[in-house]
């Protein structure tokens, strides 16, 4: 999810120690889990939110469609796939998918 190396890790920890010390790291990490299932509940609410507010002809709405990374895979070469081998996108590619750089996007 964050492409984190194993020495990326140990160096993160490294530091997490030197700032919060051994005695205050477990209080630490365990204050920075509940913010984070509170900042997920209040992702998953506010996707409820607008899924409702939509109403029903959006019922099958996905907030991932919004990523822009999403959106080009799903409308070029989803839909290239689906169109079979003449299609552009996928002839160029031999029905491979195309290279991801996360430091592009």
């Amino acid at each position: 999810m964050f492409n984190i190396s194993g020495g990326e890790f140990l160096v993160l920890g490294a530091l997490a120690l030197l700032i919060f010390g051994p005695d205050q790291l477990p209080k630490a990490a365990a204050q920075i889990g509940r913010v984070l299932r509170q900042l997920r509940t209040m992702a998953d609410s506010a996707k409820d939110d607008l899924r409702e507010g939509l109403g029903p002809e959006f019922k099958d709405f996905d907030v991932q469609d919004l990523n822009p990374k999403r959106f080009v895979q799903k409308h070029f070469w989803e839909a290239g796939e689906d169109e079979g081998a003449g299609s552009r996108p996928v002839s160029q590619l031999n029905g491979k998918r195309p290279p991801f750089d996360p430091e592009a996007t």
